[in-house]
């Protein structure tokens, strides 16, 4: 109430006390005028809060409050005023709605909201034909009820969005689509889908191709290196002119042999998303292997390779592909390690899932070059790489590894200081060995 309800109560009541003193004067009867007054006043207060009460409670929404005199009067008229400046505000609202949703629904992409509970909120027509939504009723469904794709819950559920999701279409298997989840005001989530059908047709063209010529190439390849050793078994046979010709062929044909079989590893781990052989695998023996076969190559350079491993932690997965990702890194780690360096294994889990780390007192790798580390054919250093004899696809294939066993690799490196290589594990890849965890 502003300070002119003020004035106008205090003169309002000025006066009825006035009048009923005067008719106290005329009757002789002070006290009851004054009662019978002020009873009065309140029965007419009571009347008009009522009237109030029974326009709140029935009135449409573009009805206007009754009429009212005096300080009643401006009540009501507040209360219009007030009603029409939230229809202006209504409006203009809506029509922001409207405009929004004029727009999104041209859009080719998908455009889906969520509650903070995964239940469908609102969608535009792409939805409908890129996901099946169906419109009034899956308002309100979960949206991993409508989407089934065992991938899809797994990434809805997870609390990292940073990369998006390809799956199939549930409306047509031959449709892929990409869906990218934002959060956003009180946990609700933002789902926006795209058709990379193309896309994934000219990737798939591109992985055919690669593995296609990888298997051409193999045969002729297995041919030539086994003509030059045969030559090199006999070289006393052979004029000495041609034997370091020789052997460098063979040394050439050797690695081009490595690099197609690091071709048609990619090729095998990008044909399907899951391992076939998915069993718990024993990491801590697996990487004391590797540890040994590390120490071998370090040879005579005096590098101290340590390893803690807790015994009891197993990882769900191919034992293959992961000896490969881990002689991957451990390898390298040896390669571009200094004589006399230091490489720190450590395998351990938490609640955040289990961990694999590498770190090295090596060369170290410019900040500049690690977004681009698991790129093939990505080379830091093509000096550097052709004097490790690297074929420059070990990063790549570490990345597919841990792709497809549910895992991220995180690269931290200081130029001159050495470099760290963590293997994060999702906690739904990771086991405990029943008879191990009894006897600790």
């Amino acid at each position: 109430m502003n300070q002119n309800w003020h004035g106008t109560l205090i003169r309002h009541m000025l006066l009825l006390v006035t009048g009923c003193l005067l008719v106290g004067l005329i009757s002789g009867y002070y006290g009851w005028s004054l009662a019978i007054g002020l009873g009065l006043y309140l029965g007419w207060t009571l009347k008009q809060l009522l009237r109030l009460h029974e326009w709140l409670r029935q009135h449409k929404p573009d009805e206007a409050p009754p009429d009212g005199y005096g300080l009643w009067g401006e009540v009501f008229d507040s209360i219009y005023h007030l009603q029409r400046r939230d229809q202006r505000v209504r409006g203009r609202l809506q029509a922001v709605i409207d405009r929004v949703q004029e727009s999104t629904a041209a859009l080719k992409d998908a455009v889906i909201m969520l509650d903070s509970d995964g239940n469908l909120e609102w969608w535009n027509r792409a939805a409908e034909t890129l996901l099946g939504l169906k419109t009034p009723q899956d308002s309100g469904q979960p949206v991993t009820n409508l989407v089934r794709h065992p991938r899809f819950k797994e990434y809805f559920e997870q609390d990292n969005y940073e990369e998006a999701l390809e799956i199939p279409s549930p409306t047509n298997d031959r449709v892929r689509i990409q869906l990218y989840l934002t959060r956003y005001g009180n946990n609700e989530h933002l789902m926006l889908v795209r058709d990379v059908t193309r896309i994934h047709q000219l990737e798939q063209m591109r992985k055919d191709f690669v593995a296609n010529v990888s298997h051409e190439l193999r045969t002729p390849l297995t041919v030539i290196c086994g003509y030059l050793e045969t030559l090199l078994d006999n070289v006393e046979e052979v004029n000495p002119r041609w034997s370091r010709a020789l052997q460098q062929m063979q040394q050439q044909g050797s690695r081009m042999q490595t690099l197609l079989n690091d071709l048609l590893l990619l090729a095998k781990l990008e044909a399907t998303d899951y391992p076939s052989d998915n069993h718990p695998v024993a990491v801590q023996s697996l990487l004391q292997t590797i540890k040994n076969d590390a120490q071998a190559l370090s040879g005579e350079r005096g590098q101290h390779i340590t390893l803690e491993a807790d015994p009891s932690v197993l990882l769900k997965g191919s034992e293959g592909e992961l000896r490969s990702a881990f002689s991957n890194l451990v390898f390298n780690a040896v390669k571009y390690t200094q004589d006399k360096g230091t490489i720190r294994i450590r395998w351990w889990a938490d609640q955040q899932g289990a961990h694999l780390s590498i770190q090295d007192s090596g060369i170290g790798i410019d900040s500049k070059h690690l977004p681009r580390l698991t790129e093939r054919f990505y080379r830091v250093d093509s000096s550097r790489n052709s004097n490790t004899g690297g074929t420059g696809l070990g990063l790549a294939i570490v990345k597919h590894v841990l792709l497809r066993h549910r895992a991220r690799l995180e690269i931290s490196s200081v130029l001159g200081h050495g470099s760290t290589f963590t293997c994060h594990f999702a906690p739904t890849q990771v086991t405990r060995s029943l008879e191990i965890a009894t006897k600790e």
